[in-house]
């Protein structure tokens, strides 16, 4: 809800540039990856590298380091740990089981040993987007390119692969090795987007995006320009609506995430029901 009148929710805009153009190329870039998320059925490791990511920034926070790069090295390090131990689902679901207890009891720790200000250690859980500037901004940007150009090298084997292991594994695909890199990527991914939306956040553009563009569509090219699509109107739509209201960003920019999801299951229900 606009609380504000329009003439300073344009001034705020203004002072938010920053946020907005955050906000986009997470919401295009966690789209993208959530697209893989889904087809391989890792939706629950996005949640347990977060936590490492989560313990990894809180630790370079009371050291008084930078927090982008503990939160990166904290996601690098589950991400690592799942990808080469948990080659099998029943395998990888137990490491992201233990992991995910450990991350966040690390990260309490540190919170609760770190002696500055609480909205710093809010901002890990929840997001600090509004707070982005410019170094922050083209760290982001930067990573997301790297994310962007590494999926388009292996978008084709790691298509084959997360759609049918079996049959790409006995074509020649490297399986082991796209899980690595995919896993690292995903892992970069989860960091920024901690930074921006918050550990216990971040599913919401990296899960329920791509799960609503899967509900209404099952094309190869057709789900990652529609998981772009909502991951995009989730985050910049979030924005706009927390500048001019009382509330957090966090909460506007899931409600949309979820409200899109929604409205796809119930698309999906419809056109399943007329074939």
């Amino acid at each position: 809800m606009i609380t504000v009148d329009p003439g300073t929710y344009v001034q705020l805009l203004a002072l938010v540039q920053n946020s907005i153009i955050a906000a986009a190329v997470l919401g295009i870039v966690g789209g993208l990856v959530g697209v893989f998320v889904m087809q391989r059925d890792m939706a629950f490791a996005v949640h347990g590298i977060s936590e490492l990511s989560f313990a990894g920034a809180a630790a370079a926070l009371l050291l008084g380091l930078n927090v982008v790069g503990g939160s990166i090295v904290g996601s690098l390090v589950a991400a690592a740990l799942i990808g080469v131990l948990g080659a099998k689902a029943r395998d990888r679901n137990s490491i992201i089981g233990v992991l995910m207890p450990f991350g966040l009891g690390l990260g309490i720790l540190f919170l609760a040993l770190y002696p500055g200000r609480s909205g710093n250690k809010f901002g890990l859980l929840t997001g600090q987007i509004i707070s982005v500037d410019l170094p922050q901004l083209g760290l982001l940007i930067g990573i997301s390119i790297v994310v962007l150009v590494a999926l388009l090298v292996v978008w084709r084997p790691l298509t084959f692969d997360s759609l049918d292991p079996e049959v790409a594994s006995a074509r020649g695909v490297p399986g082991r090795t796209l899980s690595i890199v995919f896993m690292t990527l995903l892992g970069l991914t989860v960091a920024v987007s901690v930074q921006i939306i918050g550990a216990l956040l971040v599913m919401a553009l990296l899960v329920t995006p791509a799960a609503a563009a899967l509900r209404v569509s099952s094309s190869p090219v057709l789900v990652p320009v529609l998981s772009m699509l909502f991951g995009f109107v989730s985050a910049v739509g979030g924005i706009l609506l927390a500048i001019g209201g009382s509330l957090p960003i966090s909460p506007y920019i899931t409600t949309i995430s979820f409200a899109i999801y929604m409205v796809c299951r119930l698309i999906g229900r419809r056109t399943g029901a007329l074939r």
